[in-house]
């Protein structure tokens, strides 16, 4: 027995063009209202990953100060962390198992011994690299 070969008509093969720029412009609508969202969670992280590094280098500092007698001066800063400071008899670090790292967006950590909000001021100067700011830009500090 023969089965009937099936033949469809020919414009029921494959996709219009206006059916394939309707579904474009959904594509893109939806990437216009996620993207946002997305990049604003992004910009959230980089602040929660500052916050943790500032309170890792704390408790090094504080380390730090157990074993010399009090934290390093502005001059000698958070590389006293990682590398014993000229005439520190006293230091057993390092107190970090890597040099400092940078903050997230690759601007270096302040430091300021004594400090104008606490015993010391350390810090990031947020997203924008400047002090002051607003949301991202705003500094990151322990205070």
């Amino acid at each position: 027995m023969k089965l009937p070969h099936l033949r469809c008509p020919r414009h029921t093969f494959g996709f219009t063009l206006l059916e394939l720029l309707v579904v474009l412009v959904i594509i893109g609508l939806l990437v216009g209202y996620v993207a946002p969202r997305y990049f604003a969670q992004v910009g959230k992280s980089e602040v929660k990953v500052a916050r943790a590094q500032i309170k890792s280098l704390e408790d090094a500092l504080d380390q730090y100060r157990l074993d010399v007698g009090s934290y390093p001066d502005t001059e000698q800063g958070l590389a006293s962390l990682f590398s014993q400071p000229a005439g520190e008899a006293r230091w057993q670090g390092p107190y970090l198992k890597k040099s400092v790292p940078n903050d997230p967006w690759g601007n270096a950590y302040q430091f300021k011994h004594p400090g104008e909000h606490a015993e010391f001021d350390l810090f990031s100067f947020g997203k924008d690299g400047q002090p002051g700011g607003t949301g991202d830009a705003a500094d990151i500090g322990n205070w």
